[in-house]
């Protein structure tokens, strides 16, 4: 396995914090924006914040998940973290895993529905069966992902349960 220096090692690790800080920006701005859409009653702005939504979804959160992982692999196994020495590690695996279903799949998925139905209906979507059920699953991701990515800055700082044993 090949080790990089101490100066490459810095750069790669300002790039991994800039993309993470990146996806969690994001995952706020989806949930600032369904707070202003679960709560406006002008058409206008109830259809930007899907519109917006989906432009990141389509943007940033694909671009910053991307350039998270790259980043987050090649430290693990340029450094001596490697990819499964350590419990911590493989928790943040996991939790990158359900960061990317829930982010550039689920948050693209969730806000086209949403859009589609927003711009044909107004606010009258918010009485249609199909846009209520997308809205609770991209309530439910838009949480989750918060979630998941506050864990993953959180396991990333404390480093909890040590090396794997051999």
């Amino acid at each position: 396995m090949a080790r990089i220096g101490l100066n490459q090692k810095k750069w790669l690790l300002l790039l991994h914090l800039l993309f993470s800080a990146i996806m969690l920006g994001g995952a706020v701005i989806f949930l600032v924006l369904s707070i202003v859409a679960a709560n406006t009653d002008d058409a206008g702005i109830f259809t930007a914040c899907y519109t917006a939504m989906h432009a990141l979804a389509k943007t940033s959160v694909r671009a910053s998940t991307i350039g998270t992982i790259v980043t987050g692999v090649l430290l693990s196994v340029w450094t001596h973290w490697g990819l499964f020495r350590y419990y911590w590690i493989i928790a943040k695996e996991v939790l990158t895993l359900v960061a990317v279903l829930l982010g550039p799949i689920g948050m693209y998925v969730w806000t086209l529905q949403a859009l589609t139905i927003a711009r044909a209906e107004g606010l009258a979507a918010v009485e249609n069966p199909a846009f209520l059920v997308n809205s609770g699953q991209l309530w439910t991701g838009i949480v989750l992902q918060v979630l998941s990515l506050f864990l993953l800055f959180l396991l990333s700082v404390f480093k909890p349960w040590g090396k794997r044993k051999r």
